[in-house]
């Protein structure tokens, strides 16, 4: 196992109401600790203004589905803890780091790693970089429930995560990973193949959680996280 596993890790996708700059109206968070993805948490958030027909033709979201969530701030101790690692990743990273910066007001932004310029830089030549193009072609999603959409924070988070893992596992060490020069010809030594990891990490797995409502919606057991046995 190469040394990215010695950082901990959350991936971070947010949703946002289609206003420029975008408010959250969901985030999801999924931590990697030792290598292995963890529970994903989500949270369905109150905006300050509404969700714009642009937004909701994206992910889904309506302004009444979030008019009695509470705001980011409300939930604000509960997010910051769940931020809390070495190192932050998600796609097209500006976006989630611009968004819960500007929502959360003190916060400490991590080192990120941002998988859209990982698989350019790790995986060249291939036709497209967006997130649903490298999910199909890597088959990030095979396992997840049903109900977990595309565009929606918790499946995003999840295949991000899964995407990180595979990219992670093509480098020869965490200075790679980073783009760094490598230390010495040591440095080089072949990375676990991800489909290994992938297997330490449950992904047929009946979900467990509750209906999906404001503030944290429950998503344990979703294939890609170690609970529930065998997101």
């Amino acid at each position: 196992m190469t040394d990215w596993t010695t950082l901990t890790y959350v991936v971070v996708d947010v949703e946002g109401n289609g206003q420029q700059p975008p408010d959250l109206v969901e985030l999801a968070i999924v931590p990697i600790v030792g290598g292995v993805i963890g529970e994903p948490l989500a949270w369905l958030v109150k905006p300050d203004h509404p969700i714009k027909h642009i937004a909701t033709q994206f992910h889904g979201l309506r302004t009444s589905d979030v008019a009695d969530c509470p705001t980011l701030m409300d939930i604000s101790a509960e997010v910051l803890a769940a931020l809390d690692a070495d190192a932050l990743v998600a796609h097209n990273a500006h976006v989630d780091v611009g968004v819960l910066g500007r929502e959360l007001p003190g916060w400490q932004v991590p080192e990120v790693f941002d998988t859209l310029r990982l698989a350019r830089r790790l995986v060249p030549g291939l036709l497209g970089y967006k997130l649903g193009d490298l999910v199909e072609r890597f088959k990030l999603a095979e396992g997840l429930p049903n109900e977990l959409k595309p565009h929606r924070a918790t499946y995003d988070a999840l295949v991000t995560a899964r995407l990180f893992v595979h990219l992670a596992t093509q480098a020869a060490s965490l200075e790679e990973l980073r783009g760094q020069p490598p230390k010495s010809d040591d440095d080089k030594a072949a990375g676990e193949d991800a489909s290994t990891l992938f297997q330490a990490v449950p992904r047929f797995v009946r979900q467990r959680g509750r209906a999906e409502r404001c503030g944290q919606v429950d998503h344990r057991g979703a294939p890609g996280s170690t609970a529930g046995g065998q997101r």
